[in-house]
Formats: C-alpha cells, sequence, structure tokens
C-alpha cells in the first residue's frame, strides 16, 4: 500500500513524499528509520502511477542490485567520493527505472542526506531491511563491508531461485505440450473421424461415442469455459487480495503435501538469512525482529514471528517463543538457542539457511522425479484412450460391413 507522509528531516526541515509499506505502522517505522519524525501519515491510491507502471515494465532484475552494491563498494574502497560514484555508475545504468531512482538519490545525497536515508525513500528498489544495514556500515566506518555482505545475501537467494525455477522448467515444458497435443486431437483428429463415422452411418462402440461426445461437447462450449475459468479466477484472486484471503491462501502454500515443506524451507531460510544479516550488522534483535517481520512475504510466518517479538520483548529469548509454534523446525529453534547461548547468533543462522536450502532443493528435485514419469503416464492414457476408441471404431465399422 503507498502512503502519503508530511515529517521533519534530521535538519528540521519538512519534507513530504510518498512510500510503499505493508500498513501503517510498519510506514512509520521506515520513516523513523530513515531519520523522519512522523508529523502526518495516510494512504495515497493513485488513479495511474507511473512509478507502478515503469517498474512492471522496465523490471529491476537482483542481479542489477548486486553489480550495484559491488561496484559502488569498489569505488569507495579506491577512494572515490559517493556521489561520484554514484553518478559514475548511473551513466552505466541501461534500466530506466533504477538510473531514474540513482538520479533522486544522487540530489538527496546533495542536499546533505546519507546514502541509507536517500535510499530508504524507494523501498520497492531498496528494502528497508538492507537500507537499515547500511545505516550500522555508515555509523561504524564500515559501509563498503556491508555493501559486500548485502551483495551477498542477495546473491545467495538469487542462486537458490534459480535453481528451483530451472528444475521446474521441464514439468511446465511438458504441461504446456500436453495441453497442445490433447487440443490438437480434440479441435482437429477428432472432429474429422467423427464425420467420417456420421457419413458411413456406422453403429460405433460405446468408448467411442463417450470420447466424441466429450470432445463435441467441449469444441461447442470451449468460450463458456474459458470465461468461466476466467470469472474464477478473478474472484479468486481478488479474494486472496483480501487480508483474509491472502492469509488462507500463504497457509495453504505451507500446508501442501510435499511442496508445502519446500515452500516452508524457503521462507525460512530467508528469515534467518534476514536475521544473521542484521546481527552481523551490529543490531540487537529488538530493532531487527520489526524489520525481518516487514520483510516478509508469508503472512502466516510473519504473524508467527510477530507472537516471537512480542514474548521476546517479555524476556523470553529468541529460541524460547519459537518452540510455541510448530512452523518453526525443531533445527531452526536449537540453532538459534545455541547460537543465543555462544554469541554467534549470525553464524548459526547462516547454516541453518544453508541446510534449508539444499534440503530445499534437493526436495524440489524428487518432487519433480516424480511429477515428469506422473504427466508422461497421464498423456499417455489420454492419447491412448483417444487412440483406442478410434481404432476400436474402424474395427466395428470392417466387423459390419463383412
Amino acid at each position: 500500500m503507498v502512503y502519503q507522509y508530511v515529517a521533519y528531516n534530521e535538519r528540521g526541515e519538512i519534507v513530504k513524499g510518498k512510500l510503499s509499506a505493508s500498513g501503517e505502522e510498519a510506514a512509520a517505522d521506515l520513516l523513523s528509520y530513515a531519520g523522519y519524525r512522523l508529523i502526518n501519515l495516510k494512504s495515497y491510491t493513485p488513479f495511474l502511477s507511473s512509478d507502478r507502471l515503469a517498474l512492471q515494465f522496465f523490471k529491476i532484475k537482483p542481479n542489477d542490485i548486486v553489480l550495484f552494491y559491488r561496484q559502488l563498494a569498489l569505488l569507495l574502497d579506491s577512494g572515490v567520493n559517493i556521489v561520484a560514484a554514484l553518478e559514475l555508475l548511473q551513466s552505466q545504468m541501461s534500466n530506466r527505472v533504477l538510473k531514474k531512482v540513482l538520479d533522486e538519490v544522487i540530489a538527496d545525497l546533495r542536499n546533505g542526506s546519507q546514502l541509507s536515508t536517500a535510499l530508504g525513500k524507494h523501498p520497492e528498489v531498496f528494502p528497508a531491511i538492507y537500507c537499515r544495514s547500511l545505516s550500522v556500515g555508515e555509523q561504524t566506518g564500515s559501509l563498503e563491508t556491508m555493501l559486500r555482505q548485502i551483495a551477498d545475501y542477495i546473491e545467495k537467494e538469487v542462486v537458490a531461485n534459480k535453481k528451483i525455477k530451472s528444475a521446474l522448467m521441464y514439468p511446465v515444458i511438458t504441461a504446456v505440450v500436453a495441453i497442445i497435443v490433447i487440443g490438437v486431437l480434440v479441435v482437429f483428429v477428432l472432429p474429422a473421424f467423427s464425420s467420417l463415422y456420421e457419413s458411413l452411418g456406422a453403429e460405433l462402440p460405446a468408448m467411442t461415442r463417450i470420447v466424441i461426445d466429450m470432445a463435441n461437447m467441449l469444441r461447442s462450449n470451449i468460450l463458456y469455459i474459458v470465461l468461466g475459468l476466467l470469472f474464477v479466477t478473478g474472484v479468486a484472486v481478488a479474494y486472496i487480495k483480501t487480508p483474509e484471503g491472502k492469509y488462507k491462501w500463504h497457509k495453504m502454500l505451507i500446508s501442501l503435501p510435499l511442496m508445502g515443506r519446500v515452500n516452508l524451507l524457503n521462507e525460512l531460510s530467508r528469515y534467518c538469512r534476514n536475521i544473521a544479516l542484521l546481527f552481523r550488522a551490529g543490531l540487537p534483535l529488538t530493532e531487527i525482529m520489526p524489520l525481518v517481520i516487514q520483510s516478509g512475504s508469508n503472512r502466516v510466518l510473519t504473524q508467527a514471528l510477530t507472537d516471537v517479538q512480542q514474548d521476546m520483548l517479555k524476556g523470553e529469548g529468541l529460541s524460547q517463543p519459537m518452540t510455541k509454534n510448530s512452523l518453526f523446525l525443531p533445527m531452526m529453534v536449537q540453532m538459534v538457542k545455541v547460537g543465543e547461548e555462544t554469541g554467534n547468533l549470525d553464524t548459526s543462522l547462516n547454516a541453518v539457511a544453508q541446510s534449508y536450502e539444499a534440503e530445499a532443493e534437493d526436495s524440489t528435485r524428487s518432487l519433480i522425479n516424480l511429477i515428469q514419469p506422473a504427466m508422461t503416464l497421464v498423456i499417455a492414457i489420454v492419447v491412448g484412450l483417444m487412440a483406442l476408441s478410434l481404432v476400436s471404431a474402424m474395427y466395428s465399422m470392417y466387423g459390419q460391413a463383412f
């Protein structure tokens, strides 16, 4: 959701602007982390947002952000002024949206803002969790190191997502081919044989009549079927966009047989890396948890983390509240406990993230190894039934003729 705000900046000047956040509290927290004192905040719903359209048509790839962070760290290490470094990077950018964002960031830096504050005004490109890490790097004089750590973190997430997408590519292609083959049989092959059988006036076997009747029904009602599917899909999407619908959808995603655990592992590994990144930067858990919750994409898990945060503020630590919710798997809870006791929470969570990512990758491959023969079998059954019905009709006609 987009919010319009009025606030004081660090120099006491009144500033106005807009930002994206999951709610009013999240928007207020983002502004606070950016160094603003809030005066007024209200939701903003533009009729047509050019920035949103630009982000849709000229999407900023994660690899572009990784390259930006790495090049900026290299230039700063070389002694280049931060404004000059950003201007140099902007001149080399091919993505229009990112180029425009950097233009605004450079303008804010020239007006006296810090890099983390300037980037924080564009949460759709630079999430708050990264900007807060950069803020710590600015305060401790380790901005270049923090830029590299964030780049490493994003790169690991990109690699994990690529592995899952590449693994799913073959089943998707197989499904598309299956739909095309069945569509060709229903639209072209069966009608031709149906016309031939009708012209000969032969009595068809029951299986052949059923297959031809089903093909005729699909062909004659294809428009209504497509409209019905579009209507049901539209209603489902509209419901999922509501708070209740989104919560149930996210709950279903992590509760599905086989695939649900993969989704849960991917979400948990992402949370582990987020907490580890901020903890390594030197932030206390009381500041880390709100940022991690805001960066979450699954409502069920963000609610679970919110409950953990509330218990943590009561003095129960981080691992103890996690034991109350089965969504936090035993290995994660045990490693968090070890990390709390040894003071190496970031190392423990990174180990958990690596383990969960490896398990999710293995589970995805195993699932695909099951899907591939299952889809092949389904295609073979469908095509085989159609072929059998046509061949049986031919033999029936031959028997009636002789």
